[in-house]
């Protein structure tokens, strides 16, 4: 079983902000596969199920950003999940807006959410999607903008995106995260997401 978590924070006030774009991830997971991710465990609500046909325990810690390691470690435990099966989804400010990373380990970069995680599990090594939202220009203060509502033209920049992720993890829990690695990873090119309004 692998189990997929979007980080993200509780509360209906931070439901539509770029900081909770991991959370939307795991909501298009859970409509994917209709698995409802509603129950309290590990400091999360969680929801187990099948995802194109493979296991999947989908999480979303409830703990707030800045502690996430701590649901995920106990999930972890718990369900007996070693680090090679772990998924965590993000938001990140050093990628534009649409465009998404998978990688099998890495540093936190400037994401507590992500440090938090490390930090419990003693490890970088666990497979991660960062889902961009950084700005055209430079930040005067990343968590006054991560935690503010998103623009239309976010919201449907980020509509795009998390169905693009969605089908990213389909192919990480069917064929490999290398095989994802080299589909997503890609360079978006210029025309693409400029979008406009």
């Amino acid at each position: 079983m692998r189990l997929i978590v979007g980080l993200g924070n509780p509360g209906p006030e931070y439901q539509w902000t770029p900081h909770n774009l991991g959370f939307l991830a795991v909501d298009e997971l859970a409509n994917r596969g209709s698995i409802r991710v509603e129950r309290p465990e590990g400091k999360a609500l969680v929801g187990r199920g099948r995802l194109a046909g493979e296991e999947v325990l989908l999480a979303k810690p409830q703990t707030f950003m800045n502690i996430s390691g701590i649901s995920v470690r106990e999930l972890m435990v718990k369900h007996d999940v070693a680090a090679d099966d772990l998924l965590v989804i993000w938001d990140e400010v050093q990628l534009p807006w649409g465009v998404i990373r998978i990688h099998r380990d890495g540093s936190a970069g400037s994401h507590n959410g992500a440090a938090s995680v490390i930090g419990a599990l003693g490890t970088k090594s666990f497979a991660r999607l960062r889902l961009g939202c950084g700005p055209e220009h430079p930040l005067k203060g990343r968590k006054d903008y991560v935690l503010r509502p998103m623009r239309k033209a976010e919201l449907n920049a980020a509509a795009e995106m998390i169905s693009e992720a969605g089908d990213a993890v389909e192919m990480i829990v069917t064929k490999g995260i290398a095989a994802a690695m080299n589909r997503y990873n890609r360079r978006k090119q210029p025309e693409e997401g400029n979008g406009g309004a």
